[in-house]
């Protein structure tokens, strides 16, 4: 009988996370029976939307997410010992799946590329990015487009993407360090928000003639500001909200609607998950532009399942320096 570990919600989350969220505690698991496999994690990754997907969960539930695993045990076939997977059993070591619902590492997956990337540029994040610019903003070549939270896992990929698709791209960091990081994806222009004295006033100088499509990813005051910088037929791509996430009283946000009606803007909120059928196309295309060396990657690794919360709540202060992912 294999031991294995997780981490589960001490605290119900409400308001700023503490350590007193988070409860480590160690489990037994069965046997398999036929069809099963046993798989041990090999990277996981924290991300903001775990948050949300907790918030009404009691003390005791696993904490949700995804992880690239390795099939240490089978009586499976079709995933033979040794076969490296994704799959979404939560924030545990060891775990065991029938096969529904994991998907194996792509054997065509690049060779001299990291398995983390699968849950990051290769994955969800870069996955969010490809939906977020191609599907819903649709964005076009010659167009203004700007990513909020810039610098992380998904805008720094989105804005890339927006470059190598011929756009004009700004962006928002919260450090100096950061806005350096993303000059360096060649966004054309970047203004850390913490130190601009007029932020409304930085956005009109950077795009006197509005902003074709906004790629959100921070929510809040921030984004109500930029509603008012579109253009005629601009896009609010709404990825993320991560300002607002932490947040335990209701907000109050100046009327934007008179800014979406005349000038027909649209806001488009979306998951990844309801575009399962661009998957495969989003994957291929990211990995092309990889091996190119046209789309660059940085990951914040921490070494450790015991360090999941400290990197988790590391998120919410902006202190990871790319995508956040745990090295077993």
């Amino acid at each position: 009988m294999v031991q294995g570990k997780r981490w589960v919600i001490g605290k119900p989350f409400e308001g700023s996370l503490t350590d007193a969220n988070f409860h480590l505690e160690e489990f037994s698991l069965p046997n398999l029976n036929d069809g099963e496999i046993l798989v041990e994690a090999v990277y996981l990754t924290v991300d903001p939307y775990m948050r949300m997907a907790m918030i009404s969960r009691p003390a005791g539930d696993t904490i949700a997410g995804e992880q690239v695993a390795k099939v240490v045990e089978s009586k499976n076939a079709e995933y033979p010992v040794g076969t490296h997977i994704v799959t979404s059993p939560g924030w545990v070591t060891h775990s065991i799946s029938n096969g529904e619902g994991i998907s194996k590492i792509d054997p065509n997956y690049p060779k001299d590329l990291p398995l983390s990337l699968a849950l990051g540029t290769l994955g969800m994040t870069g996955r969010s990015a490809y939906i977020g610019m191609t599907e819903i903003g649709q964005i076009k070549a010659g167009e203004t487009v700007f990513v909020s939270g810039a610098a992380g896992a998904v805008g720094s990929v989105a804005g890339q993407m927006a470059k190598i698709m011929g756009c004009r791209v700004l962006g928002s960091a919260g450090s100096d360090e950061k806005v350096a990081y993303v000059k360096e994806l060649g966004f054309d222009e970047v203004f850390n928000y913490n130190k601009v004295k007029d932020i409304d006033a930085t956005i009109k100088g950077l795009a006197p003639n509005g902003i074709d499509v906004y790629f959100d990813n921070v929510g809040g005051d921030f984004s109500m500001m930029m509603i008012k910088h579109m253009r005629i037929y601009g896009r609010v791509v709404v990825c993320g909200a991560i300002s607002e996430y932490n947040l335990t009283d209701p907000q109050k946000y100046p009327s934007i609607f008179c800014h979406l009606l005349f000038n027909s803007i649209k806001v488009h909120g979306f998951t990844n998950f309801h575009y399962t059928q661009l998957y495969p196309k989003a994957i291929a295309q990211l990995s092309e532009w990889i091996q190119k060396g046209q789309l660059k990657y940085r990951e914040d690794v921490t070494e450790g399942f015991q360090n999941m919360p400290k990197a988790f709540m590391a998120l919410f202060l902006g202190a990871n320096k790319g995508k956040a992912i745990i090295k077993m």
